[in-house]
């Protein structure tokens, strides 16, 4: 079992290299006040393939033949990290559909369990489409597990952001989401990496989740990945007003920033 320091680590620059500024002023590009780029379609769909067999999992690729997740259940926190890329299947002893990198966007790529069925653990994806998922085997080497005890909540309607760790509440903030024509896309998704952005965005710490807009393929340079980040302007928060993205209160981002990765966060619309 991984102690608790082998993924609580977030991806900060100087272990991420020169990719952490570069990722999040792409991922950030989704949610600021600039016009979208030209969208050249479908970001990634035709993504890598590692050596494990299959397009790779990532923010950048779109899946096919995945199981797609269509519940919004809590989980109890047991979250996967591959120490080498493995395969990801259609269904227990199935169809290699993908392949689970070692790394997502320069952090260490930690995953959470959402279904388990004997040495198999179903687990959430961060590629198109929404809600992708696919099957592990839990006996292969390398595979390496914890347990978080947090849990974010965004809720589009009333517009706040809930974090709750072991099943007490510990914040609740007024959050800035999507608005009607770009909406925050609902259901269940994970911080995929803490990033430090270049000083040209508008916030110090960028939380990119494995969910992507539902109404842009691509936006600013990169794949449409939505976030939870900071925003200078505190007029915007309880407000529709983003192009996917959650931004929320500086003391929010303190307390969000310091969640493992992998950490469940449940979209309701």
């Amino acid at each position: 079992m991984a102690t608790r320091n082998a993924f609580t680590g977030r991806c900060p620059a100087r272990t991420a290299g020169a990719l952490v500024p570069v990722a999040a002023a792409l991922l950030l590009g989704a949610c600021g006040g600039s016009s979208p780029g030209p969208s050249p379609g479908r970001a990634g769909a035709a993504g890598p393939r590692e050596a494990a067999g299959g397009p790779a999992a990532t923010t950048f690729t779109t899946l096919t033949g995945v199981p797609r997740d269509t519940t919004a259940a809590t989980t109890d926190g047991l979250v996967i990290h591959p120490a080498a890329p493995v395969p990801v299947l259609d269904r227990p002893g199935g169809r290699p559909v993908a392949t689970l990198p070692a790394e997502q966007l320069g952090a260490p790529t930690w995953v959470p369990v959402v279904e388990s069925s004997g040495d198999w653990r179903r687990v959430l994806l961060p590629s198109r489409p929404n809600g992708s998922s696919g099957w592990i085997s839990a006996s292969g080497p390398g595979l390496r597990t914890a347990h978080t005890p947090y849990t974010v909540g965004v809720d589009v309607a009333h517009r706040r952001v809930t974090l709750v760790k072991s099943g007490r509440k510990v914040g609740d903030w007024a959050a800035a989401v999507g608005d009607p024509k770009t909406p925050t896309p609902p259901g269940r998704t994970f911080v995929m990496a803490t990033l430090a952005p270049a000083k040209r965005t508008p916030s110090p710490i960028v939380l990119p989740l494995g969910t992507h807009s539902a109404t842009l393929d691509t936006f600013g340079g990169g794949p449409g990945t939505v976030a939870l980040h900071g925003w200078p302007d505190a007029s915007v928060f309880g407000k529709a007003v983003t192009h996917g993205c959650v931004r929320v209160p500086e003391a929010a981002l303190r307390q969000l920033s310091k969640v493992p990765l992998g950490t469940l966060v449940l979209i309701t619309a």
